[in-house]
């Protein structure tokens, strides 16, 4: 057995001529695959990886997303979806090139934002994504809806996330208020002081006493103080915008853009493996509406609730991927 803690970035040249970068842990030659997608302004990073998949010995791999840190943006031509499917078809490939389309079992997993990708790749066609005949379960960590289907979905957003990435910045042409917006926050994410200064303002300092005492417990069962994983996370931060603003500029046309399916129109093969969300109770930015309405139009999901914010579900993850891994030995 190959095990690799160290999960140092790798990279994989892609036939278009661009880069995918990407983390790995665990098992690397295990055929229980875990594929999961991050979230926004961070990287593909498996040096926290837990120890439940350790223990049930699977290959984690992390890519970073289309145009963040060192991955490519998608070509202008090709539409997200079909960019992201052939980048993962890619990598799967190069990582298990003696194996048919149905030779691995497949999970595929993500957080927040990575909850997009991670559908997109869940209702491909196959013709698109020929890994997905192996998907043996989808993991959705704060979920967005499709806002293209949800009607609703505006309705439970803070007035920050009305305007950008919610309906206002969808209508106004151009995706001008998206590119404002990155002028703003390049000048604040310029320094690694200034990347901690926005997470504690935007994260970790609207917590409740109640959840700054489990994040400092958690940061202290993995030998960090809090200050640790902040700063951390803040590298994390700027290392995804160290290349490209690619990645940030396309969130918000790709949360309102059509992802290749609708959830509540898959055929049988696609619905047959089980989805496993979870919704934070106080989580502003992937409201637990937006799990309900996954739950309410995937054939196979259902929903764990945890309490806190939009960070919580960090002090839980163990007791999740158990939850979700829970045929694996």
């Amino acid at each position: 057995m190959s095990t690799d803690i160290s999960s140092e970035e790798r990279f994989l040249p892609l036939p278009d001529g661009r880069t995918l970068a990407y983390a790995e842990a665990g098992n690397l030659s295990s055929k229980t695959v875990v594929l999961y997608m991050h979230g926004l302004f961070t990287i593909g990073d498996a040096s926290q990886i837990s120890r439940v998949l350790l223990s049930k010995n699977v290959h984690f791999i992390t890519p970073t997303l289309p145009g963040w840190g060192n991955t490519s943006p998608p070509p202008p031509s090709i539409p997200y979806r079909d960019c992201l499917t052939s980048d993962m078809t890619a990598l799967l490939s190069h990582l298990y090139p003696d194996s048919n389309d149905r030779d691995i079992k497949l999970y595929l997993a993500g957080g927040s934002f990575g909850t997009v990708p991670a559908q997109i790749l869940y209702g491909a066609p196959y013709d698109k994504f020929p890994f997905g005949r192996c998907i043996s379960g989808m993991l959705l960590l704060g979920a967005f809806s499709p806002f293209r289907y949800h009607k609703d979905y505006a309705k439970h957003m803070t007035w920050t996330h009305y305007i950008l990435p919610g309906p206002i910045a969808y209508y106004i042409p151009f995706n001008l208020l998206t590119h404002l917006m990155k002028f703003v926050l390049a000048r604040k994410l310029a320094t690694i002081e200034g990347a901690e200064a926005l997470l504690r303002e935007t994260v970790f300092d609207i917590m409740d006493q109640a959840e700054q005492e489990e994040f400092a417990k958690w940061s202290e069962e993995r030998g960090m103080v809090p200050e640790d994983t902040v700063r951390r996370m803040a590298k994390n931060t700027m290392k995804s915008i160290s290349k490209s603003w690619a990645g940030f500029i396309l969130t918000s046309p790709l949360l309102h853009s059509d992802w290749g399916f609708r959830p509540d129109a898959l055929d049988e093969e696609h619905s047959r493996s089980p989805i496993l969300l979870t919704a934070s109770k106080d989580d502003h930015m992937s409201p637990v509406a937006y799990a309900y309405y996954l739950a309410a139009n995937y054939k196979n999901a259902r929903i764990k609730h945890v309490d806190g914010g939009h960070m919580s579900i960090l002090y839980h993850m163990d007791e999740v991927w158990a939850e979700f891994l829970v045929d694996e030995q």
